[in-house]
Formats: C-alpha cells, structure tokens, sequence
C-alpha cells in the first residue's frame, strides 16, 4: 500500500509510460492491495489546467470519477487533522499540496510514490520510485 503523488496519480491514469520501472512494479502490487491519492491532487490538477500548464485530455472532473470508481485506490478528503497535520511537518517546504499529501502518508504509516526529488531529499516521509 502507498500514497500517490501528484504526478504518479497521472501518469499511472494516463500516462504509463513516464513511470519508473520501479513506480510500475509498485504500482502493480498497489493494484491487489489499494492505495490512496489526496483529494488535494485533483485540486492541485485543476490548477494547472486552469492556468494552462497541463492539458490532460480529460477533465479533471472525469479524471476524479475514474480514480473513484477504481478498485485500487482511495480518494482521502483533506480533513481537518490532515491540514493540521501538514501544518505540524518539521519542514521548511511551502507548498501545500506537498505537505498536505506528505501528511498523508505519514498518517497511513505507508510509502508515498514519488518521483519529486524535494520529497526525497526531506527524508521524512519513505519514499518510492
């Protein structure tokens, strides 16, 4: 079980082929076991469509219903302990969609794929990739 990044979410939806084979292999189990992604992704996407650095070739509307309708992974609403939570991350990054999906996997006890080199560096999340 793991959490997905951002941009492991889509490019495990969309985009395969930019996976690391170790992120396909995790993936892979991931798929027989579940996962989770933050619903703070979908926020995170729309921005980026919004502001015309992404084109999905979805919307992100119909993006999100995919991923819920999927057996294997689990849209995890941003509550009022995940916010505190990410808040609380002895860590000096700012953006919120990283602490708030950091937070996530630390409060699931479980690995985050990502390929995201900020994350890896923090050390204070596992990381996969």
């Amino acid at each position: 079980m793991m959490v997905l990044d951002t941009h492991a979410l889509l490019w495990w939806a969309l985009d395969p082929d930019k996976l690391s084979r170790k992120a396909k292999t995790a993936l892979t189990r991931m798929e027989d076991e579940r996962g989770w992604v933050s619903s703070i992704s979908f926020w995170e996407l729309a921005i980026k469509v919004e502001r015309g650095q992404l084109e999905l070739g979805v919307s992100v509307d119909e993006l999100a219903r995919r991923v819920a309708r999927s057996k294997a992974v689990e849209i995890v609403p941003v509550d009022t302990d995940l916010w505190l939570a990410s808040v609380a991350l002895e860590w000096e990054h700012r953006d919120p969609a990283d602490r708030v999906i950091a937070a996530t996997a630390l409060q699931r006890n479980v690995p985050l794929l990502t390929k995201d080199q900020i994350l890896h560096d923090w050390g204070g999340v596992r990381c996969v990739w």
